[in-house]
């Protein structure tokens, strides 16, 4: 077989995007699915459940089921034991790793650092643990005027065996989505994965309350989005509208108090925010009606913890 011939096999298989909070992978999903599908903020900590969503296309045929995880890092409540594990879960199945970390201002004499820390090391030592191959996309370069001081970061990075292949990538600007596409699909088994009409495996309702949270985290202070999380009570869709209830759960009294805003000001441009988003997203009128309610504590309760950080539906 022709290598010309190879490189028109079908080929499909699963990748897992491991990084710290904030590194940009949310938004580098959305950038390589052509779509906004997962919540993206300036905050860490937005994503808390593993996603999985499918990149395909027939030219060459490829199907690659990128898994988006949590932000890695030492955890200091449940909350955060909670959302580590569904980090590593998301390595389970996956044929390689994604391992974005972002640009930096470099130490004096030690280019490395300019990208690295204990985090990323942390996370590459967990996918090696997992005996996962690790593509390293360094993100935000756009942030870099001289691009050629890329280069002495590079080529240290391309001193270590533990990645098969290093990217400079802008997942804001779209730059160089199509070489990490082409590094993951090189290394991925012949045959695809899944009928072409499967998208992703989380539901409508898991996505609403995502919308919604990520309308709360954007409207609130840094200290309350961590303490954030939506139930959805009801989602009925009648054809042309959806009727959709939900409760933002915080965990302190004052939070309550600072997402209802003024008198419920600020639940109601919430509302407003998450409603948009989420006719965008269900390409229909939807009608939204928002609750707060307290859940004291919840991010340091192990119980509390699961249920509220993965979003688990109300009846």
């Amino acid at each position: 077989m022709s290598e010309r011939e190879e490189d028109s096999l079908p080929r499909g298989g699963r990748c897992s995007i491991l990084g710290k909070p904030n590194a940009g992978k949310s938004t580098l999903l959305n950038a390589l699915l052509g779509q906004k599908l997962v919540i993206a903020t300036n905050k860490p900590g937005t994503t808390r459940s593993s996603v999985l969503a499918v990149y395909a296309t027939d030219d060459p045929p490829t199907q690659i089921a990128f898994i988006d995880t949590p932000g890695l890092h030492r955890p200091k409540s449940a909350l955060g034991r909670v959302l580590k594990e569904q980090a590593t879960a998301g390595l389970e199945g996956a044929d390689l790793v994604l391992l974005v970390t972002e640009l930096r201002k470099p130490k004096p004499g030690d280019p490395r650092r300019g990208v690295l820390d204990r985090e990323d090391e942390e996370a590459l030592e967990l996918a090696r643990a997992a005996g996962k191959d690790v593509i390293l996309a360094i993100n935000k370069v756009d942030r870099l005027k001289d691009k050629s001081k890329l280069l002495p970061i590079l080529a240290e990075l391309g001193k270590r065996e533990e990645f098969k292949a290093i990217i400079p990538i802008s997942a804001l600007k779209r730059q160089n989505l199509e070489g990490v596409i082409r590094e993951i699909r090189e290394r991925l088994p012949e045959g695809l994965l899944y009928d072409e009409d499967f998208f992703t495996d989380r539901s409508e309702r898991f996505f609403v309350a995502e919308l919604i949270r990520e309308a709360a985290i954007r409207s609130t202070a840094l200290e309350v989005p961590h303490g954030i999380s939506v139930v959805i009570d009801r989602f009925t869709d009648e054809g042309s509208r959806a009727i959709i209830e939900a409760t933002l759960i915080v965990e302190k009294e004052s939070h309550k108090g600072i997402v209802i805003g003024a008198k419920g000001s600020k639940i109601k441009s919430i509302g407003i925010a998450a409603r948009e988003s989420i006719e965008e997203f269900l390409e229909k009128r939807v009608h939204l009606t928002p609750f707060v309610r307290v859940e004291k504590g919840w991010t340091s309760n192990p119980l509390k913890a699961r249920e509220y950080a993965l979003e688990i539906e109300g009846s």
